[in-house]
């Protein structure tokens, strides 16, 4: 589901039992094909102001079995969307799903860089106090001067993402 109107919220607790519930629901259909299910993204660090949208990465040995993954989450109403311009990636989309709350689903290989990015980054910003801060209040302004545009609010927040991702050593793709 395309973000319409862009909204900032502060950490909300309720976040990580939504993630709780979709990792519990995949798993359940596919847990025997994959590693584990990461919850990624904003939402995943306590205390940073998020977009209300759950982040998951469904993690995989390696593209052997992305076929048999992919056609089970079919089969729940996810489609895939390609990896959107990022290798390592493969996002699905979905309609309905009204019992959970907007999440994006993406599965990656456990050696894509991508999957990499998203947990260096999450677990960076869940011990740093001074970049989590930064962040929010980027994100923040971003959602406010940019409230129908996320393509406006991707770009107005992307210089901070890629000061952190340089700190850390991190590739961007």
């Amino acid at each position: 589901m395309r973000t319409k109107n862009v909204v900032v919220e502060p950490y909300n607790p309720k976040w990580k039992e939504e993630f709780e519930r979709l990792k519990s629901y995949f798993e359940s259909h596919v847990g025997s094909m994959i590693i584990g299910i990461e919850h990624v993204g904003s939402t995943s660090v306590e205390g940073l102001s998020a977009k209300p949208i759950i982040d998951l990465d469904m993690v995989i040995e390696g593209y052997e079995k992305f076929d048999e993954v992919k056609n089970i989450l079919e089969g729940l109403g996810y489609y895939h969307e390609g990896d959107l311009g990022i290798k390592g990636r493969e996002a699905f989309e979905y309609e309905g799903k009204e019992d959970f709350l907007m999440h994006h689903l993406y599965v990656c290989p456990k050696d894509s860089q991508a999957l990499r990015n998203h947990l260096v980054f999450r677990n960076h910003l869940r011990k740093n106090e001074y970049d989590r801060d930064r962040y929010g209040r980027v994100k923040s302004k971003a959602a406010l001067d940019h409230p129908k545009d996320i393509d406006g609010y991707m770009e107005a927040k992307s210089h901070v993402i890629l000061e952190i991702y340089e700190k850390l050593g991190l590739e961007v793709q």
